[in-house]
This record gives C-alpha cells, structure tokens and sequence, in this order.
C-alpha cells in the first residue's frame, strides 16, 4: 500500500500551504536525484512531488481527503490530469536524467520571481547548501499627510495558491516617493529554511491639498479680497498642523508664501511649506456688501489689465 501523501511530506492533515510548500522543498534538496545517489532516493522524490502536486492545489487536496489514493478515479473533473503535467503556469523548469523522473519546477523549489537557475546559484559551488528564497515586491500609495507623519498601512500581496497576504507596514514619518520598505520573512519560502523578504515601494500621491516638490509641500491658500489688499495674518492647515500665515499687502493669486521648515521632516533639514496665494471672491453679495463693492470700483483708479 502505497505512503500517505502527508506523511510522504511528514506534515499533519491540517498542515497549511506554507507548511507543505516548506516540507517539500526541505526533502527535496534531500532526495533530489542529482544530489542524492543512494538507491530509492529517485522514488523518493517522485512520491514527494507526487504529495506536493496534489497538496498544494486545493482542489485535488479535497479530493484527495475526500476518497483517498484513488480520488483521480472519483473524480471526474481531474482524470484528464496527468501527474507529468505542471499544475501552473511559469518558472522556469528543470528535468534531471534518468528513471523516468519527473521535472521539477524551480518556482516551486526556490520562490517565485527567477527567470533562470543553475546548479551553483541553487545549490552552491558543489551542491554545498541552498539560497534564501526570493524576494517579493509590492507597491503602496500613500497620502501626502502618511508620508509627513508616517503611521501604519497593510498591504496584500497575492498568494500562489490564490487568495491573498495582508501585511502590516510602518511607514516611517517623512517617507519619499519610490522609498523601499523592507518586511523580513514575508517573501518566497527558502530551500535552507530561510526566506525571502517582502520590499514595498511606496508611491506618495498628492492629493486636493497638498502637492509634494521633493522635500518641500505646496498648498493653495484662499483668502478674501480685502485680505489681498490689505494684507491680513491668517490659519490654514499644514499636515503637522495649523500655523498663522502673514499675507503681505496687494497679495494676488500665484504669490507664493514661504513657510520654513514646516515641509517633509528630513532629519537635521526639513522641507519648506509654500503656500500659493489663491484670492476667492463671495458667489453672492449681501446688499450692503454690493454697495461697497460699487463704491470700490467708482472710487478706485486700479486697472486689473494694466496691472497698475
């Protein structure tokens, strides 16, 4: 009677993807043909790759748990499978000689993402031991105001077996645009036991508000008529906050207002905050207000074409 496909692994009925994915790839590097030369060890791995094959897909992994070693004569839907098939799509595959053995994928072996493998890459100089698995990349849009103060973010990477991984990133406060974020172990499964990392690229997006210039913020800040006129002190919000704003007297809009330091916090030297003059006139007039406004224009000799 032939192994149970969990213990051909050595994992537990309740072992998840990660679990399997771990175990094959440890007896694997151990039984691989062109490593291992003492007899059986070829059939060895097939009935490990066999396990795998069928394990790490949930369908035939219910199927399996449903009817035992002869599910594919069960189920219909599988019996157009055949065990010399790849279940997925990419990678890049290698097939050793003899006995009929079957292909390994590398994707399967070492992680996704290589688009070539040999022997000393894999294996080292002389198959002395095994690379960490691969990297996994992942982009994160952020706000202007996440990247000022930093704070916490998940992000979900897609699993190979479907479905998705959320991960929660600290975004530390100041972050730029095309930034690296760097989570240990959560990339592709290592050969050696160690894996790969996750590297999110943050992407900032400016937003209605604010608009980032490398280190520096810019904002728009609309005042009233008479403010530009007049010159007035005024609040506006920043993303570390409210500051007051001196708008110099005949401010028009497109003036730009520098505010020292209040930009993206950069250790020792911080950005600066611009905030871009923006006059607004009220959509309606009170009665009084119209009458003034009148009185303004009888009285004044300023001519808006001229500039003067």
């Amino acid at each position: 009677m032939a192994e149970d496909l969990y213990s051909a692994l050595g994992v537990s009925r309740s072992a998840d993807q990660k679990e399997i994915r771990r175990a094959y790839r440890e007896k694997a590097r151990k039984f691989h043909p062109d490593v291992n030369k003492t007899p059986g060890a070829e059939e060895t791995f097939k009935r490990i790759s066999e396990a795998h094959d069928v394990l790490s897909d949930p369908e035939t992994r219910a199927q399996y748990d449903r009817f035992g070693e002869n599910f594919r004569q069960y189920a219909a839907a599988d019996a157009a499978r055949s065990s010399e098939q790849p279940r997925r799509s990419g990678g890049t595959r290698y097939t050793w000689s003899g006995g009929g053995a079957q292909s390994a994928n590398w994707e399967d072996l070492f992680g996704g993402g290589a688009q070539s493998a040999n022997w000393e890459d894999l294996f080292g100089g002389g198959f002395g031991g095994f690379g960490r698995g691969a990297d996994h990349t992942a982009e994160l849009e952020i706000t202007v105001e996440e990247a000022y103060r930093g704070g916490r973010r998940t992000v979900q990477v897609a699993s190979p077996y479907g479905g998705a991984q959320e991960y929660t990133i600290d975004i530390p406060a100041g972050a730029v645009d095309g930034q690296r974020l760097r989570v240990a172990g959560a990339g592709g499964a290592g050969a050696d036991g160690q894996d790969g990392d996750l590297l999110v690229t943050l992407r900032v997006k400016d937003s209605k508000r604010y608009r980032l210039s490398g280190a520096d913020i810019e904002t728009d800040l609309p005042i009233a008529p008479w403010e530009a006129a007049l010159g007035a002190d005024v609040s506006m919000p920043t993303p570390g906050g409210p500051v007051t704003v001196h708008v110099p007297p005949g401010s028009s809009t497109g003036r730009r207002l520098r505010l020292r330091g209040q930009g993206m916090p950069r250790g020792g030297q911080p950005g600066d905050l611009y905030a871009r003059v923006k006059v607004v006139v009220p959509r309606t007039l009170s009665k009084k207000e119209k009458e003034l406004f009148e009185q303004l224009r009888d009285e004044s000799s300023f001519d808006a074409r001229r500039g003067s």
